[in-house]
């Protein structure tokens, strides 16, 4: 079974999901938040979909380790996910993970138009991986 990883943002939602032996992690898709909550059933789709067994949701922490209303925000998104889906859902430090997915979109020169469109699923593959890595035996 696979793991996926989320990067909740006021707009969208990055999606990314790993390999099936949960070595690495793909970029999948960007889900467009809703009033209506219609992300949560498209959500739910994709993790059918994928055969998704637990879901990685990345926590926005401030600098010093604190959890802020941004993170507030993150955590009650991945109980309220938990409860519809029923699976494992952790929550994973995701400090940075936007800024190294912009810098690694500018140095690979990619447009601005271009990447806003992936920025966030982008960032959803950089929590996965960071959550597989951790759990991966040396």
């Amino acid at each position: 079974m696979r793991v996926m990883g989320l990067d909740y943002g006021d707009r969208n939602i990055g999606v990314a999901v790993s390999d099936a032996f949960r070595w690495t992690a793909q970029g999948l898709t960007v889900v467009e938040r809703r009033r209506d909550g219609g992300e949560m059933d498209r959500i739910a789709d994709l993790v059918s979909e994928h055969e998704v067994s637990e879901i990685v949701v990345g926590l926005p922490k401030n600098m010093n380790g604190s959890v802020g209303p941004r993170g507030e925000i993150c955590i009650a998104f991945a109980e309220q996910i938990g409860q519809k889906l029923g699976i494992p859902v952790h929550l994973w430090d995701e400090r940075l993970t936007t800024v190294a997915a912009e810098r690694t979109l500018l140095e690979a020169d990619v447009s601005r138009r271009k990447r806003k469109q992936v920025i966030d699923k982008m960032a959803a593959t950089l929590i996965l991986q960071n959550f597989l890595d951790s759990k991966t035996k040396r």
